[in-house]
Protein backbone atom coordinates (compact mmCIF):
# COMPACT_ATOMS: atom_id res chain seq x y z
CA UNK A 1 0.00 0.00 0.00
CA UNK A 2 1.43 3.51 -0.88
CA UNK A 3 2.68 5.81 1.94
CA UNK A 4 1.27 8.88 2.57
CA UNK A 5 3.28 11.71 2.73
CA UNK A 6 4.71 12.25 6.36
CA UNK A 7 6.44 15.55 5.55
CA UNK A 8 5.28 19.13 4.65
CA UNK A 9 3.44 19.31 1.16
CA UNK A 10 5.35 22.33 0.28
CA UNK A 11 8.21 20.52 0.61
CA UNK A 12 7.29 17.97 -1.76
CA UNK A 13 5.38 20.39 -4.36
CA UNK A 14 8.96 22.28 -5.01
CA UNK A 15 10.98 18.53 -5.06
CA UNK A 16 12.77 17.74 -8.01
CA UNK A 17 14.89 15.09 -9.08
CA UNK A 18 17.07 13.85 -11.92
CA UNK A 19 16.61 11.04 -14.52
CA UNK A 20 19.89 8.89 -13.86
CA UNK A 21 18.55 5.98 -15.89
CA UNK A 22 15.65 4.97 -18.64
CA UNK A 23 14.23 1.22 -19.46
CA UNK A 24 10.85 0.59 -20.82
CA UNK A 25 8.15 1.44 -18.68
CA UNK A 26 10.15 3.20 -16.08
CA UNK A 27 13.17 5.37 -15.10
CA UNK A 28 15.25 6.01 -11.64
CA UNK A 29 15.74 9.72 -10.36
CA UNK A 30 18.19 10.53 -7.91
CA UNK A 31 18.45 13.55 -5.44
CA UNK A 32 15.03 12.80 -3.82
CA UNK A 33 15.13 9.62 -1.85
CA UNK A 34 14.89 11.45 1.47
CA UNK A 35 11.51 12.90 0.82
CA UNK A 36 9.45 10.76 -1.83
CA UNK A 37 7.97 8.30 -0.77
CA UNK A 38 5.77 4.85 -2.90
CA UNK A 39 2.78 5.98 -4.30
CA UNK A 40 3.96 9.25 -4.83
CA UNK A 41 3.62 10.78 -8.81
CA UNK A 42 6.08 12.06 -11.00
CA UNK A 43 6.04 14.60 -13.68
CA UNK A 44 8.63 14.95 -16.01
CA UNK A 45 7.77 17.84 -18.94
CA UNK A 46 9.42 18.43 -21.78
CA UNK A 47 8.81 20.52 -24.97
CA UNK A 48 5.40 19.36 -26.50
CA UNK A 49 5.08 16.48 -23.86
CA UNK A 50 4.24 15.41 -20.67
CA UNK A 51 5.52 12.18 -19.04
CA UNK A 52 3.27 10.77 -15.87
CA UNK A 53 4.57 8.24 -13.06
CA UNK A 54 3.99 6.70 -10.32
CA UNK A 55 7.03 5.73 -7.44
CA UNK A 56 7.58 2.03 -7.55
CA UNK A 57 10.50 1.90 -4.70
CA UNK A 58 13.09 4.22 -3.00
CA UNK A 59 16.77 3.04 -2.14
CA UNK A 60 19.00 5.56 -0.87
CA UNK A 61 20.47 6.74 -3.57
CA UNK A 62 17.42 6.85 -6.51
CA UNK A 63 13.79 6.07 -6.77
CA UNK A 64 12.49 3.90 -9.43
CA UNK A 65 9.21 5.09 -11.48
CA UNK A 66 6.97 3.60 -13.19
CA UNK A 67 5.72 5.61 -16.21
CA UNK A 68 1.91 5.60 -17.63
CA UNK A 69 3.01 6.40 -20.80
CA UNK A 70 6.09 6.29 -23.33
CA UNK A 71 9.21 7.34 -22.49
CA UNK A 72 11.07 7.84 -25.80
CA UNK A 73 11.42 11.34 -25.41
CA UNK A 74 13.13 10.86 -21.53
CA UNK A 75 16.97 11.48 -21.39
CA UNK A 76 19.47 10.98 -19.25
CA UNK A 77 19.50 14.24 -17.06
CA UNK A 78 16.06 15.44 -17.86
CA UNK A 79 14.61 17.17 -14.74
CA UNK A 80 11.39 15.32 -12.89
CA UNK A 81 8.94 16.92 -10.06
CA UNK A 82 7.64 14.63 -7.44
CA UNK A 83 4.14 15.66 -6.43
CA UNK A 84 1.83 14.10 -3.83
CA UNK A 85 0.63 10.66 -3.55
CA UNK A 86 -1.98 10.40 -6.40
CA UNK A 87 -5.45 11.93 -5.98
CA UNK A 88 -8.06 12.39 -7.95
CA UNK A 89 -11.45 14.29 -7.84
CA UNK A 90 -14.71 12.06 -8.52
CA UNK A 91 -18.39 13.59 -8.84
CA UNK A 92 -21.50 13.71 -10.65
CA UNK A 93 -19.51 15.97 -12.69
CA UNK A 94 -18.09 12.33 -14.13
CA UNK A 95 -21.79 11.14 -14.80
CA UNK A 96 -22.97 10.17 -18.43
CA UNK A 97 -18.82 10.65 -19.43
CA UNK A 98 -15.54 8.53 -20.53
CA UNK A 99 -12.94 9.16 -17.51
CA UNK A 100 -8.97 8.22 -18.20
CA UNK A 101 -6.80 6.96 -15.96
CA UNK A 102 -5.88 10.88 -15.11
CA UNK A 103 -9.55 11.12 -13.67
CA UNK A 104 -9.44 13.58 -16.97
CA UNK A 105 -13.01 13.69 -18.76
CA UNK A 106 -12.79 12.53 -22.81
CA UNK A 107 -13.39 15.25 -25.03
CA UNK A 108 -13.01 17.86 -22.52
CA UNK A 109 -11.01 20.83 -21.48
CA UNK A 110 -8.95 19.56 -17.65
CA UNK A 111 -10.95 20.67 -14.90
CA UNK A 112 -9.34 24.06 -13.20
CA UNK A 113 -7.68 22.97 -9.67
CA UNK A 114 -10.09 22.62 -6.93
CA UNK A 115 -10.58 22.35 -3.46
CA UNK A 116 -7.55 19.45 -2.74
CA UNK A 117 -10.09 18.31 0.30
CA UNK A 118 -12.67 17.07 -2.24
CA UNK A 119 -9.98 14.54 -4.39
CA UNK A 120 -9.28 11.36 -2.76
CA UNK A 121 -6.77 9.37 -2.61
CA UNK A 122 -6.37 6.32 -5.25
CA UNK A 123 -4.64 3.70 -2.19
CA UNK A 124 -6.93 3.96 0.84
CA UNK A 125 -7.74 0.48 2.90
CA UNK A 126 -10.60 -0.99 2.82
CA UNK A 127 -13.54 -0.24 5.19
CA UNK A 128 -12.93 -1.93 8.59
CA UNK A 129 -14.71 -5.46 8.81
CA UNK A 130 -16.70 -4.88 12.37
CA UNK A 131 -17.49 -1.47 11.06
CA UNK A 132 -19.36 -2.84 7.78
CA UNK A 133 -23.40 -3.88 7.81
CA UNK A 134 -24.15 -7.00 6.26
CA UNK A 135 -25.20 -8.07 3.14
CA UNK A 136 -28.41 -6.24 1.74
CA UNK A 137 -31.50 -7.65 -0.15
CA UNK A 138 -31.84 -9.49 -3.53
CA UNK A 139 -31.40 -7.26 -6.01
CA UNK A 140 -33.57 -7.13 -9.42
CA UNK A 141 -31.15 -7.92 -11.90
CA UNK A 142 -33.35 -7.99 -15.09
CA UNK A 143 -32.57 -12.22 -15.98
CA UNK A 144 -35.02 -15.20 -14.45
CA UNK A 145 -32.00 -17.14 -13.51
CA UNK A 146 -30.45 -14.57 -11.51
CA UNK A 147 -33.51 -13.16 -9.86
CA UNK A 148 -34.17 -17.17 -8.53
CA UNK A 149 -30.97 -19.69 -8.76
CA UNK A 150 -28.20 -17.19 -8.93
CA UNK A 151 -29.47 -14.39 -6.59
CA UNK A 152 -27.35 -11.19 -6.83
CA UNK A 153 -28.11 -9.05 -3.14
CA UNK A 154 -27.07 -5.51 -2.42
CA UNK A 155 -23.17 -5.26 -1.19
CA UNK A 156 -22.31 -8.76 -2.68
CA UNK A 157 -18.89 -9.28 -4.82
CA UNK A 158 -19.19 -11.62 -7.41
CA UNK A 159 -16.78 -12.93 -10.60
CA UNK A 160 -18.00 -13.36 -14.05
CA UNK A 161 -15.80 -15.81 -15.53
CA UNK A 162 -15.50 -16.33 -19.01
CA UNK A 163 -13.52 -17.10 -22.08
CA UNK A 164 -14.16 -14.80 -25.02
CA UNK A 165 -16.47 -14.37 -27.37
CA UNK A 166 -19.03 -16.28 -25.23
CA UNK A 167 -21.21 -12.98 -24.22
CA UNK A 168 -19.46 -11.31 -21.00
CA UNK A 169 -19.61 -7.44 -21.90
CA UNK A 170 -23.14 -7.99 -23.24
CA UNK A 171 -23.91 -9.68 -19.95
CA UNK A 172 -22.49 -6.77 -18.00
CA UNK A 173 -24.06 -4.21 -20.34
CA UNK A 174 -27.49 -5.84 -19.35
CA UNK A 175 -26.73 -6.24 -15.78
CA UNK A 176 -25.67 -2.79 -15.28
CA UNK A 177 -29.81 -1.61 -16.73
CA UNK A 178 -31.34 -4.27 -14.80
CA UNK A 179 -29.74 -4.32 -11.29
CA UNK A 180 -31.35 -1.89 -9.14
CA UNK A 181 -28.96 1.00 -8.13
CA UNK A 182 -28.95 4.92 -7.67
CA UNK A 183 -25.02 4.93 -9.49
CA UNK A 184 -23.01 2.85 -11.93
CA UNK A 185 -19.14 3.10 -12.42
CA UNK A 186 -17.72 0.41 -14.78
CA UNK A 187 -13.99 0.22 -15.19
CA UNK A 188 -12.69 -1.36 -18.63
CA UNK A 189 -9.52 -1.96 -17.96
CA UNK A 190 -7.02 -3.19 -21.01
CA UNK A 191 -10.31 -3.37 -23.85
CA UNK A 192 -10.18 -2.45 -27.24
CA UNK A 193 -10.46 1.00 -27.83
CA UNK A 194 -13.14 -0.31 -30.22
CA UNK A 195 -15.00 -2.30 -27.67
CA UNK A 196 -14.98 1.00 -25.17
CA UNK A 197 -16.88 2.93 -27.85
CA UNK A 198 -19.01 -0.62 -28.53
CA UNK A 199 -20.18 -1.09 -25.03
CA UNK A 200 -20.91 2.84 -24.12
CA UNK A 201 -22.56 3.05 -27.68
CA UNK A 202 -24.45 0.17 -27.83
CA UNK A 203 -24.65 -2.45 -25.30
CA UNK A 204 -24.86 -0.32 -22.23
CA UNK A 205 -28.68 0.96 -21.96
CA UNK A 206 -29.31 4.30 -23.08
CA UNK A 207 -31.11 5.08 -20.08
CA UNK A 208 -28.59 3.87 -17.51
CA UNK A 209 -25.64 6.66 -19.11
CA UNK A 210 -26.95 9.30 -17.21
CA UNK A 211 -26.10 7.98 -13.77
CA UNK A 212 -23.00 5.62 -14.83
CA UNK A 213 -19.21 6.86 -14.73
CA UNK A 214 -16.88 5.10 -17.54
CA UNK A 215 -13.11 4.56 -16.52
CA UNK A 216 -10.94 3.33 -18.95
CA UNK A 217 -7.21 2.15 -19.97
CA UNK A 218 -7.48 0.58 -23.21
CA UNK A 219 -5.15 -2.27 -23.81
CA UNK A 220 -2.02 0.14 -25.70
CA UNK A 221 -1.95 2.08 -22.34
CA UNK A 222 1.12 1.04 -20.10
CA UNK A 223 0.29 -1.19 -16.92
CA UNK A 224 0.61 1.69 -14.77
CA UNK A 225 -1.88 3.49 -16.19
CA UNK A 226 -4.06 0.15 -16.28
CA UNK A 227 -3.57 -0.16 -12.81
CA UNK A 228 -4.33 3.59 -12.16
CA UNK A 229 -7.55 3.91 -14.00
CA UNK A 230 -8.29 0.59 -11.80
CA UNK A 231 -8.04 2.92 -8.50
CA UNK A 232 -9.56 5.50 -10.19
CA UNK A 233 -13.01 3.75 -10.53
CA UNK A 234 -12.35 2.40 -7.18
CA UNK A 235 -12.29 6.19 -5.85
CA UNK A 236 -15.69 7.11 -7.78
CA UNK A 237 -17.52 4.18 -6.50
CA UNK A 238 -16.32 4.88 -3.05
CA UNK A 239 -17.09 8.61 -3.50
CA UNK A 240 -20.78 7.77 -4.63
CA UNK A 241 -21.47 5.06 -1.88
CA UNK A 242 -20.02 7.19 1.11
CA UNK A 243 -22.52 10.15 -0.29
CA UNK A 244 -25.03 7.40 0.45
CA UNK A 245 -25.85 5.69 -2.72
CA UNK A 246 -25.94 2.49 -3.91
CA UNK A 247 -23.20 1.69 -5.98
CA UNK A 248 -23.39 -0.71 -8.69
CA UNK A 249 -19.11 -1.27 -9.68
CA UNK A 250 -18.49 -3.40 -12.89
CA UNK A 251 -15.15 -4.18 -13.46
CA UNK A 252 -13.57 -5.74 -16.69
CA UNK A 253 -11.59 -7.26 -16.24
CA UNK A 254 -9.59 -7.86 -13.39
CA UNK A 255 -7.42 -10.40 -15.49
CA UNK A 256 -5.99 -7.68 -16.92
CA UNK A 257 -5.56 -5.89 -13.52
CA UNK A 258 -3.61 -8.93 -12.12
CA UNK A 259 -1.30 -8.90 -15.83
CA UNK A 260 -0.60 -5.18 -15.15
CA UNK A 261 0.52 -5.53 -12.02
CA UNK A 262 2.68 -8.62 -12.67
CA UNK A 263 4.40 -6.00 -15.04
CA UNK A 264 4.54 -3.42 -12.76
CA UNK A 265 5.92 -5.70 -9.84
CA UNK A 266 8.85 -7.17 -12.15
CA UNK A 267 9.94 -3.77 -13.15
CA UNK A 268 10.09 -3.19 -9.40
CA UNK A 269 11.82 -6.12 -8.82
CA UNK A 270 9.62 -8.63 -7.22
CA UNK A 271 10.28 -12.07 -7.96
CA UNK A 272 7.63 -13.81 -10.10
CA UNK A 273 6.37 -17.44 -8.81
CA UNK A 274 3.43 -19.44 -10.31
CA UNK A 275 2.69 -18.53 -14.50
CA UNK A 276 5.35 -15.38 -13.59
CA UNK A 277 2.15 -14.03 -11.03
CA UNK A 278 4.28 -12.45 -8.32
CA UNK A 279 3.36 -13.57 -4.34
CA UNK A 280 2.12 -9.85 -3.85
CA UNK A 281 -1.05 -10.69 -6.58
CA UNK A 282 -3.15 -12.05 -4.21
CA UNK A 283 -2.63 -9.17 -1.81
CA UNK A 284 -3.02 -6.33 -4.56
CA UNK A 285 -6.01 -8.37 -6.12
CA UNK A 286 -7.78 -8.99 -2.30
CA UNK A 287 -7.61 -5.75 -1.38
CA UNK A 288 -8.62 -3.94 -4.67
CA UNK A 289 -12.29 -6.27 -4.38
CA UNK A 290 -12.11 -5.73 -0.54
CA UNK A 291 -12.83 -2.20 -1.18
CA UNK A 292 -16.50 -3.25 -2.09
CA UNK A 293 -18.73 -4.59 -0.38
CA UNK A 294 -21.23 -3.24 2.03
CA UNK A 295 -20.59 0.08 3.72
CA UNK A 296 -20.62 1.50 7.26
CA UNK A 297 -23.88 3.00 8.79
CA UNK A 298 -25.37 5.88 6.92
CA UNK A 299 -23.37 5.26 4.34
CA UNK A 300 -24.04 3.38 0.97
CA UNK A 301 -23.30 0.03 -0.80
CA UNK A 302 -20.85 -1.16 -3.51
CA UNK A 303 -22.59 -4.17 -5.31
CA UNK A 304 -19.67 -5.47 -7.62
CA UNK A 305 -19.31 -7.57 -10.69
CA UNK A 306 -15.70 -8.94 -11.76
CA UNK A 307 -15.19 -10.39 -14.77
CA UNK A 308 -12.45 -12.85 -14.97
CA UNK A 309 -10.97 -13.92 -18.42
CA UNK A 310 -10.40 -17.91 -18.32
CA UNK A 311 -8.16 -19.15 -21.33
CA UNK A 312 -9.63 -22.44 -22.32
CA UNK A 313 -12.59 -22.29 -19.99
CA UNK A 314 -9.91 -23.24 -17.46
CA UNK A 315 -10.81 -22.00 -14.11
CA UNK A 316 -7.72 -23.57 -12.06
CA UNK A 317 -5.29 -21.25 -13.84
CA UNK A 318 -3.66 -19.15 -11.27
CA UNK A 319 -5.64 -15.77 -11.43
CA UNK A 320 -8.79 -17.26 -11.50
CA UNK A 321 -8.07 -19.70 -8.86
CA UNK A 322 -7.43 -16.81 -6.58
CA UNK A 323 -10.23 -15.02 -7.34
CA UNK A 324 -12.67 -17.29 -6.65
CA UNK A 325 -11.67 -17.34 -3.17
CA UNK A 326 -11.98 -14.24 -2.77
CA UNK A 327 -15.27 -13.07 -3.97
CA UNK A 328 -19.05 -13.84 -2.52
CA UNK A 329 -19.63 -16.26 -5.91
CA UNK A 330 -18.88 -16.24 -9.19
CA UNK A 331 -21.12 -17.03 -12.46
CA UNK A 332 -19.42 -19.14 -15.03
CA UNK A 333 -20.03 -18.50 -18.67
CA UNK A 334 -20.01 -21.87 -20.82
CA UNK A 335 -18.54 -21.91 -24.16
CA UNK A 336 -20.74 -25.11 -24.96
CA UNK A 337 -23.52 -23.19 -23.93
CA UNK A 338 -22.73 -19.87 -25.88
CA UNK A 339 -22.32 -22.10 -29.13
CA UNK A 340 -25.56 -23.56 -28.89
CA UNK A 341 -27.18 -20.77 -29.08
CA UNK A 342 -28.04 -19.98 -25.33
CA UNK A 343 -27.27 -16.50 -23.81
CA UNK A 344 -26.65 -15.44 -21.52
CA UNK A 345 -24.85 -18.68 -21.46
CA UNK A 346 -24.47 -19.14 -17.84
CA UNK A 347 -23.74 -22.56 -16.71
CA UNK A 348 -25.91 -23.00 -13.62
CA UNK A 349 -24.49 -25.98 -12.09
CA UNK A 350 -21.09 -24.50 -12.36
CA UNK A 351 -22.00 -20.89 -10.62
CA UNK A 352 -22.56 -20.21 -7.30
CA UNK A 353 -23.62 -17.02 -4.94
CA UNK A 354 -22.03 -17.28 -1.60
CA UNK A 355 -25.92 -15.31 -0.64
CA UNK A 356 -28.28 -18.76 -0.66
CA UNK A 357 -29.34 -19.84 1.26
CA UNK A 358 -30.07 -16.74 4.01
CA UNK A 359 -30.97 -14.25 0.28
CA UNK A 360 -34.40 -16.53 -0.16
CA UNK A 361 -37.28 -18.75 1.63
CA UNK A 362 -37.65 -22.26 2.69
CA UNK A 363 -39.82 -22.59 -0.08
CA UNK A 364 -37.85 -20.48 -2.85
CA UNK A 365 -34.70 -22.44 -1.68
CA UNK A 366 -36.70 -25.72 -2.34
CA UNK A 367 -37.67 -24.57 -5.99
CA UNK A 368 -33.73 -24.33 -6.15
CA UNK A 369 -32.66 -27.01 -5.23
CA UNK A 370 -35.22 -29.12 -7.29
CA UNK A 371 -34.68 -27.36 -10.22
CA UNK A 372 -30.60 -27.84 -9.78
CA UNK A 373 -31.48 -31.66 -9.41
CA UNK A 374 -33.25 -31.56 -12.25
CA UNK A 375 -30.34 -29.80 -14.48
CA UNK A 376 -27.38 -32.48 -12.72
CA UNK A 377 -29.18 -35.14 -13.60
CA UNK A 378 -30.06 -34.32 -17.28
CA UNK A 379 -26.55 -33.63 -17.17
CA UNK A 380 -25.49 -36.98 -16.46
CA UNK A 381 -27.86 -38.48 -19.19
CA UNK A 382 -27.21 -36.07 -21.75
CA UNK A 383 -24.40 -38.44 -23.10
CA UNK A 384 -26.56 -41.29 -23.49
CA UNK A 385 -29.62 -39.64 -25.05
CA UNK A 386 -26.87 -38.25 -28.01
CA UNK A 387 -26.14 -42.13 -28.31
CA UNK A 388 -29.93 -42.98 -28.11
CA UNK A 389 -29.40 -45.02 -25.55
CA UNK A 390 -31.47 -43.52 -23.10
CA UNK A 391 -34.94 -45.61 -22.51
CA UNK A 392 -37.97 -44.04 -20.92
CA UNK A 393 -40.38 -45.61 -19.19
CA UNK A 394 -37.54 -46.88 -16.31
CA UNK A 395 -37.54 -44.34 -13.77
CA UNK A 396 -39.32 -41.67 -13.52
CA UNK A 397 -36.95 -39.34 -11.59
CA UNK A 398 -34.69 -39.16 -15.04
CA UNK A 399 -38.08 -39.38 -16.91
CA UNK A 400 -38.90 -35.96 -15.52
CA UNK A 401 -35.24 -34.26 -15.80
CA UNK A 402 -35.53 -35.15 -19.67
CA UNK A 403 -39.11 -33.63 -19.62
CA UNK A 404 -38.00 -30.34 -18.26
CA UNK A 405 -34.67 -29.56 -19.41
CA UNK A 406 -36.35 -27.18 -22.60
CA UNK A 407 -38.14 -25.23 -20.13
CA UNK A 408 -35.57 -25.14 -17.80
CA UNK A 409 -32.83 -24.63 -20.11
CA UNK A 410 -35.11 -21.42 -21.47
CA UNK A 411 -35.62 -20.29 -18.42
CA UNK A 412 -32.27 -19.62 -17.83
CA UNK A 413 -32.57 -17.06 -21.06
CA UNK A 414 -35.57 -15.17 -20.42
CA UNK A 415 -35.58 -11.60 -19.41
CA UNK A 416 -37.40 -10.69 -16.29
CA UNK A 417 -38.60 -6.74 -15.80
CA UNK A 418 -41.45 -8.15 -13.49
CA UNK A 419 -39.20 -8.79 -10.14
CA UNK A 420 -38.24 -11.71 -8.28
CA UNK A 421 -41.37 -12.90 -7.28
CA UNK A 422 -42.33 -13.57 -10.33
CA UNK A 423 -39.39 -15.52 -11.57
CA UNK A 424 -39.92 -17.85 -8.49
CA UNK A 425 -43.72 -18.34 -9.90
CA UNK A 426 -42.48 -18.82 -13.20
CA UNK A 427 -39.86 -21.40 -11.86
CA UNK A 428 -42.61 -23.14 -9.90
CA UNK A 429 -45.12 -23.40 -12.57
CA UNK A 430 -42.01 -25.29 -14.71
CA UNK A 431 -41.29 -27.60 -12.00
CA UNK A 432 -44.86 -28.48 -11.63
CA UNK A 433 -45.40 -29.06 -15.25
CA UNK A 434 -43.39 -32.19 -14.50
CA UNK A 435 -44.19 -33.46 -11.21
CA UNK A 436 -41.97 -34.88 -8.66
CA UNK A 437 -42.66 -38.87 -8.18
CA UNK A 438 -44.76 -39.45 -5.53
Amino acid sequence: MPASLSSSSMRLARLWGTVTEVAPGMVKVAGVSELAGVGNEIVIEKPGITVLGEILSVSGDSVTALLYSPCDAIRIGDAVQIEQEARVEPGDHWLGKIVNYRGEVAGEPARPPGNSAAKRRLYVPPLPAHARRGIGPRLTTGWMVTDTMLPICRGQRLGLFAGSGVGKSTFLGSLAGGLDAERVVIALIGERSREVNEFVRHILPADVLSKTVVVTATASESPGAKKRAAYCAMAAAEHFRDEGKSVLFLFDSLTRFAEAHRETALLAGETPALNAFPPSTVRVVAELAERTGPGTEGKGDITALYSVLVAGSDMEEPVADMIRGILDGHIILSREIADRGRYPAIDILRSVSRALPRAASDEENALIRDAKRMLSLYEELAPMIRANLYVPGKDPEPDRAVALFGALDRFAETGNRDGIDLAFETLRTILQSAPAPA
